[in-house]
């Protein structure tokens, strides 16, 4: 008797129609001979509608309250749902985050799963109840209700998946798998059949969408396989599963991209200061994520540093390094219109000349790269705003992704 958990995004609950037929879908699951965890995000674009709201009222609203605020949005998913399951006569209950055993650490809007108790939902399964747990939510153990960040029903599903044992934890989305790159960008971008963790992980980390890295993280460490599909067809999606390096056929598996970075340059650091621990452990404090980071070589007993941040944490880290940086003579330069286009493959491992290629691909359409990041995976750069999509498109038709 398997386990099955399905997450069903904003967009394929967003109407009574749409509930509906996730409902059917659901009980059709059932029907087959499964137990059945679903959980669900809030409705459509009720989340960014509730920070306009707080936003309206407080610039900077306390983030204990932005999470009471935001976690309601899933609960009213969870009712409907249960409700639309019940009218087709399968027995069904909802619990929140906290009712279904998420627990978290304390660092509001945006918390990280620290454990799972399944308690209930096992009882509930038992009984052969469909299970809906509202995601993007948990209570740390002070007792306080917290959101896990965008995404964060993805990394709920997965969590609850892994503490039950299940078979397979399904992400239903507004799209049919993972591409080769983002399809809205690049027409012929191709769907992949499956995808190792480690290259989903960067693939999400690097701006694809499709999953929230710390999703990808817990599926890795408990070797969770996802199958990601649309929520309008039963086609077969893409799966996430561990692959063994037998069967990488290819260098390059995808290109992703983020526009939403911001560089800070500290320029003129005097040699003596201690800038890297000094400025990222200050960023650490506040939760703010750097990417790409670069030190440039020490001249007249100065130092510049570059890094790149999320836009949208722009305003906090200036603010954090302002508050370090004092009186001191070093300068702060703002750059927001960057982007990151990467190349991602397992293959890279054993495919020497793979940056020098992405390299000549920008170079050939006169795209200038300004920072560059590697792993043994990846090759990330940073390039103007403006040309991101082009690079995107160039990248992808000089690794022939469309193949």
């Amino acid at each position: 008797m398997a386990i099955i958990v399905q997450k069903f995004g904003g967009s394929s609950i967003a109407d009574t129609e749409k509930i509906m037929a996730v409902a059917k879908r659901i009980v059709s699951t059932v029907k087959e001979g499964n137990k059945v965890v679903a959980v669900v995000s809030a409705q459509g674009k009720t989340t960014d509608i509730l920070i306009e709201q707080a936003r309206a009222i407080s610039k900077n609203p306390p983030k204990r309250e932005m999470d009471m605020l935001l976690a309601t949005g899933e609960q009213v998913s969870i009712a409907l749902l249960a409700m639309a399951i019940d009218s087709l006569e399968q027995p069904v209950v909802s619990l929140t985050g906290a009712q279904g055993g998420i627990v978290t650490d304390t660092h509001h809007t945006k918390a990280r799963i620290r454990a799972v108790d399944c308690a209930r939902i096992k009882s509930e399964l038992g009984l052969w109840n469909v299970v809906i747990v509202a995601g993007f939510q948990g209570v740390s153990k002070s007792n306080d209700i917290t959101t896990l960040g965008r995404g964060g029903s993805d990394t709920t599903a997965v969590a609850i998946a892994a503490a039950l044992g299940a078979e397979m934890c399904e992400i239903y989305t507004d799209v049919d798998g993972v591409y080769s790159a983002d399809p809205r960008k690049v027409p012929n971008a191709r769907k992949l059949e499956e995808v190792g963790y480690g290259e989903m992980l960067e693939l999400a980390s690097l701006g694809a969408g499709v999953l929230q890295p710390r999703a990808v993280e817990v599926a890795a460490g408990h070797g969770v396989p996802i199958h990601v599909r649309s929520s309008f067809s039963y086609d077969k999606g893409t799966m996430i599963r561990e692959v063994s390096s037998v069967e990488r056929k290819i260098s390059v598996t995808g290109v992703a991209a983020d526009d939403n970075c911001a560089k800070i340059t500290l320029v003129g650091v005097p040699s003596e200061v201690n800038i890297l621990t000094l400025v990222f452990s200050a960023l650490a404090k506040q939760s703010i994520n750097v990417d790409m980071i670069v030190q440039a070589g020490t001249r007249n007993s100065v130092t510049d540093l570059s890094f790149t941040i999320a836009r949208a944490e722009l305003d906090s880290a200036l603010e954090t390094i302002n508050n370090i940086r004092k009186d001191s003579d070093w300068k702060i330069v703002c750059d927001e219109n960057v982007a990151k286009v990467s190349i991602v493959g397992a293959g890279m491992m054993t495919n020497p000349g793979v940056a020098a290629k992405m390299f000549s691909a920008l170079e050939e359409s006169n795209i200038p790269v300004y920072v560059v990041s590697t792993s043994e995976i990846k090759v990330s750069c940073l390039v103007p705003l403006e040309n991101y999509e082009e690079a995107v498109l160039v990248c992808h038709k000089k690794f022939e992704l469309e193949q």
